[in-house]
């Protein structure tokens, strides 16, 4: 049985846009009674009642196929298809639980085409273990394990040379800066940075940040997009702020200490996937490359010999299958340790896909509230990779993009 998510899919859709006190109201009607057939399906599930808790996922898919409220809320459709996906996967479960092999086949080629992707699941699911003998069920295994992040990411396009892009420059706001010598003054950033080496400094940057600013993914802060007002925001809330916030902070602590940075956004290739990640590049004079550094999870990466690689290099050896190690200090909010198999093969290498970043990096890079017009983006992504959803300057060259700031 799939893990339950049945409401989780789409809360965040329905949340975010529906804010008039009429679509609350029937927002809150269609989850109350969505979240009634869910709790009958998990009782009768528990209960051993399976036969009969086929009723409740049908009334659940009914409900995504029949209601009106999808045409006054701009639900991403990738997200309804991915909900609908999951009930048929568990319809499967049923089936294939009372015996009738056919019908689990059938829901479960279903939920396949819906889009269903998670094989660790599919492959380790004891309700389907009737089923793995047989050729359709290893054909749709198969098509499943074809969608895994790093599969597709290994299927990606190389990058290329791009002449006409050869004039981007991006740029770095010096620490002399008004802005950026209150960042560092308000953090007592010499101090944090302590007295090791230039990677020492680093890292203990961004430990700083990792402990001092909460990470909630899904929470946009109200407040100003600099490092002093969003650890403001949280002290004052306790809300943590998204990972591209947290980035932004993280960034700006590296300029007011005069190491060159930027926050890059990190993106999959599915244009319906909307869930991207936002980490840092830091340049290491030291090293004469850029770095993988992620503050929502305290995070950089090496070789099997301990170097430090950049966030190019973390994609190239998944594709490549090289090694990798995770630092021991991967951790989400000091709640949950994370792993390389979870983070890099799978979360890391949906979001891997493609890369956008500023042209300018700065004190407040995108301000919501004040006259500070945000610079323009860059994107860097893999030859005759089509996708509109970012509309900005565009290069398939990596050396213009992760050029050596000057």
């Amino acid at each position: 049985m799939k893990k339950v998510r049945f409401w989780a899919v789409l809360a965040i859709g329905f949340m975010s846009v529906m804010s008039l006190k009429a679509q609350s109201q029937r927002m809150n009607e269609f989850q109350n009674e969505f979240s009634r057939y869910q709790a009958q399906y998990r009782d009768l599930m528990y209960n051993g009642k399976h036969k009969e808790a086929m009723a409740p996922l049908a009334s659940c898919i009914a409900m995504l196929d029949t209601t009106t409220i999808f045409k006054v809320s701009p639900i991403p459709e990738a997200a309804i298809m991915e909900q609908k996906g999951l009930l048929y996967y568990d319809y499967a479960c049923c089936y294939a639980l009372v015996g009738q092999k056919k019908q689990a086949l059938a829901a479960l080629e279903q939920s396949v085409l819906l889009g269903y992707k998670d094989y660790n699941n599919m492959v380790n699911d004891n309700d389907l273990r009737s089923l793995r003998k047989d050729k359709k069920y290893l054909s749709l295994l198969a098509q499943v394990n074809d969608r895994q992040p790093l599969s597709v990411l290994k299927k990606s396009a190389p990058y290329a040379k791009d002449a006409a892009q050869q004039d981007i420059l991006f740029r770095y706001q010096p620490k002399e800066s008004k802005n950026l010598r209150m960042v560092r003054d308000y953090f007592k950033l010499d101090s944090v940075v302590g007295q090791g080496d230039e990677l020492s400094k680093i890292i203990n940057l961004l430990h700083f940040a990792h402990d001092n600013i909460r990470h909630d993914g899904g929470n946009q802060a109200f407040a100003e997009l600099d490092a002093i007002d969003l650890y403001n925001y949280y002290k004052t809330t306790g809300k943590g702020v998204n990972c591209r916030q947290l980035a932004i902070s993280l960034c700006e602590m590296y300029l007011s200490m005069g190491i060159p940075a930027r926050y890059v956004t990190c993106m999959p290739a599915d244009s319906l996937d909307y869930e991207c990640h936002v980490i840092n590049t830091v340049w290491s004079e030291q090293l004469q490359k850029w770095l993988y550094i992620d503050p929502t999870m305290d995070a950089w990466v090496t070789d099997a010999n301990g170097t430090m690689l950049s966030i190019a290099e973390v994609r190239e050896r998944l594709i490549n299958n090289q090694p990798l190690v995770l630092c021991e200090t991967a951790n989400w909010n000091h709640e949950s340790q994370q792993t390389k198999e979870y983070y890099l093969e799978t979360y890391m290498a949906k979001n891997l896909y493609y890369f956008v970043c500023k042209k300018l990096n700065r004190f407040n890079p995108e301000s919501l509230y004040r006259n500070n017009d945000p610079a323009d983006d860059v994107r860097l992504i893999p030859v005759g990779f089509v996708n509109n959803n970012w509309k900005c300057d565009t290069t398939t060259d990596p050396e213009v993009f992760w050029a050596k700031p000057e």
